[in-house]
């Protein structure tokens, strides 16, 4: 794999550090998705949970490079009240179909990351290649770099591996 763009959401912060570890990990691109309404304060932290347990797909701002031009993305955010940030909820549905093979780290309190990777299986219309989860902790005492290393190598391998065929299977109602 030779071109790889990590694409990052953080309102914290935390994810932006899990994001540019993996840049400096691996020499990778960094991009950052941006809120075009402020989150600051209790107003913004509900908005924050409503938009989530909503499914809302709030403005954003991104001015990274095109990730077509790239041979994977790796999508980096929170989780918040269990699901996938609303502002990367964003940025994959706007860019579904630029996105080519695709990865997704969760960085979250406590769990959820399970449902973000099912929402963007179903926003993309197929699964990411890998995906993985680290926890506030993790990130804030640094005991996820190594695993976050071998993400990134396991990433590598994905990449250049051939793909599973999977046979179809055909029912009356569709043959």
């Amino acid at each position: 794999m030779s071109k790889v763009l990590v694409v990052f959401y953080s309102h914290t912060g935390t994810s932006r550090k899990v994001a540019q570890l993996l840049c400096e990990q691996h020499g990778w691109t960094l991009a950052e998705i941006t809120d075009e309404l402020p989150r600051r304060g209790l107003p913004g932290y509900l908005r924050s949970v409503l938009d989530s347990m909503l499914r809302r797909h709030p403005p954003i701002r991104y001015d990274g490079p095109l990730p077509k031009s790239f041979d994977a993305v790796v999508l980096v955010s929170p989780i918040w009240a269990w699901r996938l940030a609303s502002p990367m909820r964003s940025f994959v549905m706007r860019r579904q179909d630029h996105l080519p093979d695709v990865a997704v780290v969760s960085v979250m309190g406590g769990g959820g990351a399970a449902n973000a990777v099912d929402e963007v299986s179903r926003i993309l219309g197929r699964a990411p290649l890998l995906h993985a989860a680290f926890t506030q902790r993790e990130v804030e005492s640094g005991s996820h770099a190594q695993r976050l290393q071998s993400f990134g190598e396991e990433l590598v391998r994905a990449e250049g591996a051939p793909r599973p065929v999977h046979p179809i299977t055909l029912s009356r109602q569709t043959a």
